[in-house]
């Protein structure tokens, strides 16, 4: 019997074709790396000012009807634009979005912890918002498609992140 295979069929190779070794990314695990680094960044913001929310009141005066405003401000910002972020990291690379939203997120961080009054401090809080945004989707990007064999590992690392900071001990 012949094999009725074609050579250009997936799945198939001929004989004397090289076997083709998996490309290798360069420093693959720095960058998953900074990526968990950066989900739990953004995600423990969300909720660390909570913590700090009586201290803040104190030292800067504000009442407590606004100081809602504090955590409420970051998490309407982040959950508003997450779609945006995410479409523009279509259109313009995720990477250059992720880096453009952490360089914000950082810039934002800065504002808001020299911040002196409640409008300084609101505006930084909204501004990490959308550096969230802009980050969040590049960052969870690897988890939305299949791994090819040398990224499994890492994929999985990625998957078994927690979403929540308080759920890690859930998750093994």
């Amino acid at each position: 019997m012949t094999d009725v295979r074609s050579a250009d069929a997936p799945g198939t190779t001929s004989p004397d074709a090289p076997a083709q070794q998996p490309a290798r990314v360069p420093h693959a695990g720095l960058a998953l790396v900074l990526i968990l680094v950066a989900q739990l960044m953004v995600v423990l913001d969300a909720t660390i000012a909570n913590i700090a929310l009586p201290y803040i009141g104190a030292d800067l005066d504000i009442s407590q009807a606004n100081l809602t405003w504090i955590v409420t401000g970051y998490a309407l910002a982040f959950g508003g634009l997450l779609l945006l972020g995410g479409r523009l990291g279509d259109l313009y690379g995720r990477r250059l979005m992720f880096m453009a939203g952490l360089t914000v997120f950082a810039v934002a961080s800065l504002l808001g912890g020299i911040a002196q009054n409640e409008a300084l401090l609101l505006a930084s809080r909204g501004l990490q918002g959308l550096g969230a945004a802009l980050a969040a989707p590049a960052a969870l990007s690897p988890s939305s498609r299949p791994p090819s064999r040398p990224a499994r590992s890492a994929t999985g690392r990625w998957r078994r992140t927690p979403p929540c900071p308080a759920s890690a001990p859930l998750s093994g």
